[in-house]
């Protein structure tokens, strides 16, 4: 019989999670959805297939109480504090949170990691911090790379979930300190940000010098291919500026350069390519929203700097 899973949080990331754990995970029992907007939740399990899949529950307290597993994934650490608290209310669910298994997925500072794992074991209950590398459609792909910390026991409990259902690939902290597996998160975001920062700025240049955009994308595909030409795509062919949802939006990015910049500091450095993104991703914000400029928006950025339109009329 296969544990209960609720799934809190269906951003573009947990959507792609959930469709692949319904159609992949060899689960009796329907996938419990909550999401701070029903809609959301209505229209996920309205694609998923066949339907009965998902049931959705009005309430965390709810689902948290019928669930034997807890995923949660969500866009900033203050709303996943507000989730776990209501989770852990032990007012609303009983005292039946013991052997429940909370796997957080969130990219959040190491710090709010510990606290809420410090929080859950008061409780009763399991915690891994495990979050992914992978862009939504990589998630929508099943191919996440998943990086778990925290008691192994509590880890075996999550894998059967990660190779072949939501990830490809994990890269695990075993009986290490939750900490740890935010901080590689947060390391690996920089390659991210820096890549795409790097690729504004020359993609921009190619234009301003008249070598042209198009020789730059094939010297990209050519050479590094993957992430460099997925994004390089995004930027030329307009997508960073006419997307309904980013994949990535510029709240999203600053929130964890800064709390890469926040742990650097902490370790006795300084990471100065994060104040050059975060410079661009301001004018991302400003530009187009925070919440809805995606991060490949700052070739429009670059561009805006430089004299040109930040929209390139792709």
């Amino acid at each position: 019989m296969s544990p209960q899973i609720l799934w809190i949080g269906l951003g573009n990331m947990g959507r792609g999670m959930v469709k692949n754990l319904v159609e992949k995970g060899s689960l009796d029992k329907p996938v419990l959805l909550y999401n701070r907007t029903r809609k959301r939740s209505e229209d996920l399990a309205a694609t998923l297939a066949p339907q009965g899949k998902t049931e959705i529950v009005d309430t965390i307290e709810e689902g948290v109480k019928r669930a034997d597993i807890i995923f949660t994934i969500l866009s900033n650490d203050a709303a996943v504090r507000a989730v776990f608290e209501s989770a852990l209310a032990k007012k609303d669910v009983g005292d039946g949170l013991k052997n429940k298994l909370f796997v957080e997925c969130s990219t959040i500072h190491p710090d709010t990691t510990e606290q809420l794992a410090q929080d859950v074991a008061a409780a009763g209950a399991q915690f891994v911090a495990s979050p992914v590398f992978g862009a939504p459609p990589v998630a929508d792909a099943g191919q996440l790379i998943f990086v778990p910390a925290g008691p192994k026991a509590a880890i075996e409990r999550l894998r059967p979930y990660i190779k072949g259902v939501m990830g490809k690939a994990e890269i695990p902290f075993e009986d290490q300190p939750y900490g740890q597996a935010l901080k590689l998160k947060l390391i690996g975001n920089t390659f991210v940000l820096n890549m795409v920062s790097v690729l504004g700025e020359g993609l921009t240049l190619a234009e301003k010098s008249g070598v042209g955009a198009a020789p730059v994308k094939q010297f990209l595909d050519g050479l590094f291919g993957g992430p460099y030409s997925a994004y390089g795509d995004r930027m030329l062919g307009g997508a960073y500026y006419k997307m309904a949802e980013p994949l990535f939006s510029a709240d999203n990015a600053r929130k964890d350069i800064g709390h890469a910049a926040a742990l650097a500091r902490a370790a006795g450095m300084e990471l100065k390519n994060a104040a050059v993104v975060d410079e661009y991703l301001k004018v991302v914000a400003d530009h187009a929203g925070g919440d809805r400029g995606d991060v490949a928006g700052i070739y429009g950025a670059v561009r805006k700097n430089a004299g040109l339109k930040y929209e390139n009329d792709a």
